[in-house]
């Protein structure tokens, strides 16, 4: 079993179309979206739902107002200022406000009257589900909630389960972009990941971060460019710096229209169309699973 994690420096470079297509190109596999603050997977795969249930990643205080005193102690303590003050003609009493309130607790450890209770905050769901490919372990984080690294860990960890119990030959997983929490979270202990970038100066900038990332783990990685012909001489510099970093290239997929009629036809690129850019895919996929079998790759550069 081996996991394959598609990750780009930025969103929108193309990488979930490139897993759906290595998704309908894998054998066997079990699928994983770990992008869980913007999870769009699920519009290509179309999955349907067997499992769903809430995630929390935290705490969130609440005062319990038949037992409060209106001693103050929290609202002086909380340094986060989530404890409102609100005062009327006749009287005072103390709030939490959820969003503000951070979870650390201080504020029921303090309570003298032990009247703030301390519960499991509900940041979102996590989904099991099946797809015309296999079955897919996919999230969805709540608005301006936090800790999607640990959500993204417990993704993972669904969909190796999974894979174990099925004997399956992948796991293929959609990322997430950028350097952050979240990434690392979706690469760690991956046996390789490709990099999804774009022939813009910012694509290059993007793809040396990114695979700074994947070797200060020692994950090993492959390059992709995408839409490559939009600037053959930017792809051809990328190209010179990957192997400058010591990045294998995994391909290239040229820039064409039915990437996106694909994605409205909530489709697959080498499902939809036989034109080149399929080829494209393919061929990079072919380049990873040889990589993958050989152990050629590169752990992130040198």
């Amino acid at each position: 079993m081996k996991e394959i994690v598609v990750i780009s420096g930025k969103g929108g470079t193309g990488k979930t179309s490139v897993v759906a297509s290595f998704a309908a190109l894998a054998e066997n596999p079990v699928l994983a979206d770990c992008d869980v603050d913007a999870a769009d997977l699920h519009l290509v795969l179309s999955p349907q739902i067997k499992h769903r249930q809430d995630f929390s990643g935290g705490k969130s205080a609440r005062i319990i107002p038949d037992k409060c005193t209106v001693c103050g102690k929290c609202y002086e303590l909380c340094r986060f200022d989530a404890v409102k003050k609100i005062t009327t003609e006749d009287s005072v009493t103390y709030e939490i406000d959820p969003v503000a309130c951070e979870g650390c607790g201080v504020c029921a450890w303090f309570c003298p009257e032990n009247t703030i209770a301390f519960e499991d905050a509900v940041n979102g769901e996590w989904f099991i589900s099946d797809t015309r490919y296999g079955p897919m372990v996919h999230a969805r984080l709540g608005i301006a909630e936090e800790n999607s690294g640990k959500l993204v860990t417990l993704v993972r960890n669904e969909a190796k389960k999974i894979a174990k119990e099925n004997e399956c030959s992948f796991i293929v997983v959609d990322g997430s972009p950028g350097i952050g929490c979240p990434v690392i979270a979706s690469i760690g202990g991956a046996d390789l990941v490709v990099i999804v970038t774009e022939p813009t100066l910012s694509g290059e900038h993007d793809l040396e971060r990114v695979a700074g990332l994947a070797k200060h783990f020692g994950i090993p990685a492959m390059v992709c460019v995408n839409k490559y012909d939009i600037n053959r001489d930017m792809t051809k510099r990328i190209e010179e710096k990957s192997k400058t970093m010591g990045l294998s290239l995994a391909g290239n997929i040229r820039y064409d229209k039915m990437v996106t009629k694909a994605q409205i036809a909530e489709a697959a690129v080498v499902e939809y169309t036989n034109l080149p850019v399929a080829d494209d895919i393919r061929s990079v996929w072919q380049n990873v699973v040889k990589v993958l079998e050989n152990g050629e790759a590169v752990k992130g550069g040198k």
